[in-house]
């Protein structure tokens, strides 16, 4: 027997026990929650969650996000975790991700197979331990690692619209460039992205979409196609995770596409390692 909450303030624990028991792909619901709390107002990071109960532990849950994202984690009852968090939550779906096997059983769920998609993809997860982590030695001298300028933030909200157009397949539209750069503002005010720099000129770019005390989760790599091959983005994920790392920071989780061979390969050079899971990701289109 089980029983649906809709989860609340004080329930943070709570949820927090079940997530940890799937701690790689949970990252957005263990990040959101910290950052924004389980009380749904609509706002940046907040989300409806509901959790199935049985024995007094949470053993599924659901939410759906100020954005649209749809995230599972629900191993059993996904079909009822999911419905009622869609059903409560009022929004539209803009988007499926968790556990690649549970983002499929929810398509499936919803009645959203034959919806149009800009991206639908089973990616590798992969993880680090960072006192693995294997430093590129241009990173010693050749090459800077820091938070961006604000100066620098036009081309920066170029280069996060190019990164939306190529890997998750929306369309090059001046919206999207203003949203990037509300986007890299937010990321700004938390310290959470990075540019590499070759005699003050911007080379690459990353972000983490996921911070945690103990992992982070790496998203959004960008380097412009004339300097791809060159190594810089193993050098600014390595500055990332160099600056995590003097935090406390212990692990860093990425997922890529399974086709994306010289991005594996990049993460594999840093040390990074496939887990065995794979994280499903759904954007549909407008």
């Amino acid at each position: 027997m089980y029983t649906l909450k809709t989860l609340q303030s004080g329930d943070e624990a709570w949820l927090e026990n079940f997530l940890l028991q799937h701690a790689d792909t949970s990252m957005f619901l263990r990040s959101n929650w910290r950052e924004a709390g389980l009380l749904d107002q609509g706002a940046r990071f907040q989300g409806t969650y509901i959790a199935a109960i049985a024995d007094a532990a949470i053993v599924a849950v659901a939410a759906h996000y100020w954005n649209g994202m749809l995230i599972v984690q629900a191993p059993v009852h996904l079909a009822e975790v999911v419905q009622a968090t869609v059903a409560q939550s009022h929004r539209p779906i803009s988007g499926i991700a968790g556990p690649a096997e549970q983002v499929e059983a929810t398509k499936q769920v919803l009645e959203l197979v034959a919806r149009p998609t800009q991206l639908d993809e089973s990616e590798i997860l992969f993880s680090l331990a960072l006192p693995n982590l294997q430093v590129p030695p241009a990173l010693l001298g050749e090459v800077e690692c820091r938070l961006p300028y604000p100066e620098e933030f036009d081309l920066l909200s170029q280069w996060c619209a190019e990164f939306n157009v190529e890997a998750l397949g929306q369309a090059n539209t001046h919206n999207l460039i203003l949203n990037c750069r509300r986007e890299l503002e937010a990321r700004q005010a938390r310290a959470r992205h990075w540019v590499l720099v070759l005699k003050d000129t911007p080379i690459a770019y990353t972000t983490f979409n996921a911070w945690l005390p103990e992992i982070v989760q790496i998203g959004g790599v960008w380097t412009p196609p004339p300097l791809r091959g060159k190594g810089y983005a193993k050098c600014v994920v390595a500055g990332s995770l160099l600056e995590a790392r003097s935090h406390g920071v212990e692990r860093a989780i990425l997922f890529t596409n399974q086709e994306n061979h010289p991005a594996q390969a990049a993460y594999q050079g840093l040390g990074f390692r496939p887990t065995g899971e794979e994280f499903g990701l759904v954007i549909f289109s407008d």
